[in-house]
């Protein structure tokens, strides 16, 4: 049974609803999903001055916070961030830069790793976003498995580096958004069964 674990910050809800579809694909494809969300550490006053930001911080008040365990659990690991400015939100990289003991152990090496995240526009950073997570997995040693162009969907959604969403018009998930993610989901894990198999049983470190 492939291990996915499915990391995420959301402050408004999209990115959230995005993890989710993403853990309920894996989960009916027999997949072991640990969804979690990483913890909040923007001030309250910032939170409480937007309703929608307050309330989905209260939607997940009770939901498990990623720890560096979920991911040294896992084989395969999405992550997942709204951009900001072109890059990651700031929660997204704090959890990541707890991983510097899983790091140095060489515990983050040979999973699959991909991305998904969201925008106002079409440009809003959404590619940057995606590759500045790339980078980290780089350093990890991780095997990025980018969506391309491996399906026709694709062109649809116009991201070959991940899945990313326009909420500009609506924040709901489409029909292409939706299959976009499943895509996504399905190749990442079809991935690493492959590498396991290569292995013929044996470790990735051993393979």
């Amino acid at each position: 049974m492939t291990k996915i674990a499915i990391i995420y910050y959301s402050s408004t809800g999209t990115v959230d609803a995005m993890a989710r579809r993403l853990a309920e694909t894996a989960e009916a494809g027999g997949a072991d999903v640990r969804l979690r969300h990483v913890a909040e550490i923007a001030p309250d006053e910032a939170v409480a001055s937007q309703d929608a930001w307050a309330q989905h911080r209260r939607d997940v008040a009770d939901e498990p916070v990623a720890t560096p365990d979920d991911l040294d659990w896992a084989d395969v690991a999405l992550f997942g961030s709204p951009t900001r400015y072109g890059h990651v939100a700031s929660q997204l990289q704090a959890y990541i830069d707890t991983l510097g003991p899983l790091w140095g152990a060489g515990k983050l090496a040979d999973k699959v790793y991909a991305g998904f995240t969201a925008s106002q526009t079409a440009h809003g950073g959404q590619e940057s976003t995606l590759l500045s997570l790339y980078t980290s997995f780089f350093h990890f040693g991780g095997i990025v498995v980018a969506p391309g162009y491996t399906d026709p969907l694709k062109f649809n959604d116009g991201n070959p580096y991940g899945v990313a969403k326009v909420t500009g018009a609506s924040t709901e998930l489409d029909e292409n958004d939706l299959a976009a993610l499943d895509h996504l989901v399905n190749r990442a894990a079809a991935i690493s069964r492959r590498l396991e198999a290569g292995g013929n049983g044996a470790s990735r470190d051993d393979a």
